[in-house]
């Protein structure tokens, strides 16, 4: 029997930044016992042994990340992140202004640094870094495979690029899946709800509703969901992280509801629209 593909649900620590209040914050293990109550299999963040600690004691999985653009650094925050215990790692890489070529050179030494400590890194796409518009973004992609012959790992969090475009909720899946083969390079998805001017949008309307931002949506997600399965399935996993910013990031905004209310809302969502695209055909034989 084929293996089915699973769907590995992951917190980030950020969505609880300042939760339940800025006065009140939650510890760290407090935080984490939350995720691991409601029902997510793991947490994202940047490695330590606190972190890794905890990841034991919660029995959580783990997705690392690191940001930068020193190439000289990047052996070490590897490093850093694997002996947490990693099986993915996020990285946000350099800035909105490095040049292109300049973004092809840094991906090239640390896809080389991840291959060398066998390490599941993935590339960004995201605001304030070399990957800040599809056009950059894509680019690099096309630049790291002239110059490697492989595709590249990405961890595309479309909720940058449909700002950039300002797209219609009926345009978000042919306007932002245009790169379906590298989504299916990797194995991890950040999933901030959004639309074509905001790059989060409220799951519910504070009333225990989902809002109809949110639901447009979910017909993207179950898009993305199915192009992905399509593909090669690196792992027969996908890691996804239902991506609620805080109120302080500027994400966030002081009159929605909670993000880490929002945020198990929209994880619950998303597994209902996984089970369906899954339930649409046969089970695809398990990859190789």
């Amino acid at each position: 029997m084929p293996a089915t593909p699973k769907i590995v649900f992951i917190a980030n620590l950020w969505t609880l930044v300042g939760h339940p209040s800025a006065e009140a914050e939650w510890s760290l293990e407090r935080k984490f016992q939350a995720i691991k109550e409601a029902g997510f299999d793991g947490v994202n963040w940047r490695g330590s042994p606190e972190i890794a600690r905890l990841l034991k004691t919660y029995d959580l999985r783990f997705s690392g990340h690191f940001d930068g653009g020193n190439a000289e650094e990047f052996a070490l925050a590897i490093r850093t992140q694997l002996e947490a215990g990693a099986e993915t790692i996020n990285v946000q890489l350099a800035d909105h202004d490095t040049p292109v070529e300049d973004a092809i050179q840094l991906t090239i030494r640390l896809m080389e640094e991840a291959e060398r400590q066998q390490a599941n890194v993935h590339l960004e796409v995201h605001r304030d870094t070399c990957t800040e518009t599809p056009e950059k973004a894509y680019a690099i992609a096309d630049g790291y495979r002239a110059a490697t012959g492989q595709l590249l790992r990405m961890n595309l969090d479309y909720s940058h690029i449909a700002v950039v475009k300002h797209l219609r909720p009926e345009d978000f899946s042919q306007r932002l899946l245009t790169r379906p083969e590298l989504l299916q390079k990797g194995n991890l998805t950040h999933l901030r709800p959004f639309n074509g001017h905001h790059c989060q949008v409220p799951v519910t309307d504070g009333r225990g509703n989902l809002t109809r931002e949110f639901e447009d949506n979910l017909v993207f997600v179950g898009d993305l969901f199915r192009c992905w399965l399509a593909g090669p399935r690196p792992h027969n996993e996908l890691w996804v992280v239902p991506e609620l910013g805080p109120v302080a990031s500027g994400y966030g905004i002081s009159t929605w509801p909670a993000p880490w209310e929002d945020c198990l809302v929209a994880k619950r969502e998303f597994e209902k629209v996984w089970q369906r695209v899954l339930s649409e055909s046969p089970t695809p034989e398990s990859p190789s």
